[in-house]
């Protein structure tokens, strides 16, 4: 199969081959997504089979207008409402609990609950009001691998195996978006993004749980990115904490080969960096660093001599909550220590 690229001109063409039953991907605010008719389970089944997903891990249904939710869900809680209004279109989604067969569960993994998104990006409103449906999307990558925020890492993944991508440029969040379960007493983060537990408790005047993020083996996720591992490139990624760069950096000028580190301007300046250490600049701040972790993930592993990286961690509160479950998913929880190495 030939993977067409669409230009945001040519979302009717994209939008014709979502209608046949064909993949697309497709760009959003955080990062691509792997476009699916929501209603079309033949298509949606091929989804698992172009990732290379596991079938019990649920997708998030993407919606261009709060209408589509309400004729799928049962009937929404006032909380739900306020935070529509003030993060809709945006980075987070909502878990709610479905109407009877209305999906299938191909999409829902089997649960009575699916997740919902309304993104903030205009090209993708318009593909998903193109197609007339909902439209399902996880991460145009293969599955465990570095999230895609740009369309040629959806193509270096996917290129054959779906209809096309369509090109929108770098995204702009650089991380998923927030997962909040409402279909639960106490509303609860199943996956931290650039929509921080405090926005969501200041809007709807309720404490959130945040430590919710893994299930069991035999249990079915609510959410991506809870069961299995995720964001890894081939590399070993360790993560390096304030006081342990100099023992990081010994180690690493000692090794025979390449080592890539991934820091921030900040980090760097303050740094003696040996010689067989290649560097990949995560900007000025948690900010910048959760836009470019993927970016700079997928970048050293497009160069096969680099077997270990280490990264600068953060404190995990605000955005720095979202970027550190995702660099510990990529790292396996593998902070950097002499004993570990």
């Amino acid at each position: 199969m030939e993977t067409k690229r669409f230009s945001n001109q040519e979302i009717e063409a994209a939008a014709a081959a979502l209608r046949d039953g064909q993949l697309v991907a497709f760009p959003t605010e955080t990062v691509y997504g792997l476009g699916a008719d929501a209603t079309n389970e033949t298509a949606v089944k091929q989804v698992y089979q172009a990732k290379g997903r596991p079938s019990d891990n649920p997708l998030i249904v993407h919606v261009a207008d709060v209408e589509t939710v309400t004729t799928l869900t049962e009937p929404l809680s006032e909380a739900a409402k306020k935070l529509m209004a003030a993060f809709w279109p945006g980075s987070l989604t909502m878990i709610f609990k479905l109407k009877p067969n209305v999906l299938s569960k191909a999409v829902t993994g089997g649960l009575d609950t699916a997740a919902f998104r309304f993104p903030a990006n205009k090209t993708t409103l318009a593909l998903i009001k193109a197609l007339g449906r909902p439209m399902v999307g996880p991460s145009a990558n293969t599955s465990g691998k570095p999230s895609p925020t740009t369309a040629d890492h959806v193509l270096h993944d996917l290129s054959g195996k779906i209809a096309g991508v369509v090109d929108d440029g770098p995204t702009k969040v650089g991380v998923e978006s927030t997962v909040l379960d409402m279909s639960t007493d106490q509303p609860a983060i199943l996956r931290p993004g650039a929509v921080t537990p405090e926005q969501i408790e200041a809007v709807i005047k309720q404490t959130v749980a945040t430590e919710v993020h893994k299930v069991g083996a035999k249990e079915t996720p609510k959410a991506p990115g809870m069961k299995y591992k995720h964001y890894a490139p081939a590399a070993q990624v360790y993560i390096v904490n304030d006081g342990d760069w100099q023992s990081a950096l010994d180690w690493a000028g000692q090794q025979p080969v390449q080592i890539g580190l991934m820091a921030t301007k900040e980090r760097l300046a303050g740094l003696q960096l040996p010689t067989n250490v290649e560097v990949f600049e995560l900007g000025q701040n948690v900010t910048t660093a959760s836009h470019l972790l993927f970016a700079g993930l997928r970048h050293f592993d497009d160069e096969g001599e680099i077997k270990d990286i280490l990264a600068e961690g953060f404190p995990a509160s605000g955005l720095g909550l979202a970027y550190m479950n995702r660099l510990k998913k990529s790292a396996g929880n593998v902070f950097f220590t002499t004993s570990q190495i």
